[in-house]
């Protein structure tokens, strides 16, 4: 399974950003290998509609699921109509190893 993280940069070290939309990166991580890419968000900067740009990006990479702090309500409603599943309330003080762990052993 493909797993989107939104994070600050482009390691499994980084922290998990608090802002789905507007993070610096997604980490396009594979759950069975543990290999990961790391995507730069071109929606950072955007004044509007960066949360469904985000959806496209991390969906074009084949995420399944997003592990994020949270997300907003034209980034859920995109998330939803592509069927990808979110999973909030991952704090920032978090690396992204630790919450992919975390949802892993939960699952």
């Amino acid at each position: 399974m493909k797993i989107a993280v939104s994070v600050t940069s482009g390691t499994m070290n980084a922290q998990v950003s608090g802002k789905f939309g507007r993070c610096a990166y997604f980490l396009i991580v594979d759950s069975e290998t543990m290999k990961f890419e790391p995507v730069s968000n071109p929606g950072i900067g955007m004044m509007g509609g960066a949360g469904p740009e985000a959806v496209r990006l991390i969906s074009s990479k084949g995420a399944e699921v997003v592990l994020t702090d949270a997300v907003g309500p034209n980034a859920q409603s995109a998330l939803d109509a592509a069927g990808i599943k979110v999973v909030t309330g991952f704090r920032s003080d978090m690396t992204v190893k630790e919450v992919v762990e975390e949802y892993l052993k939960n699952i």
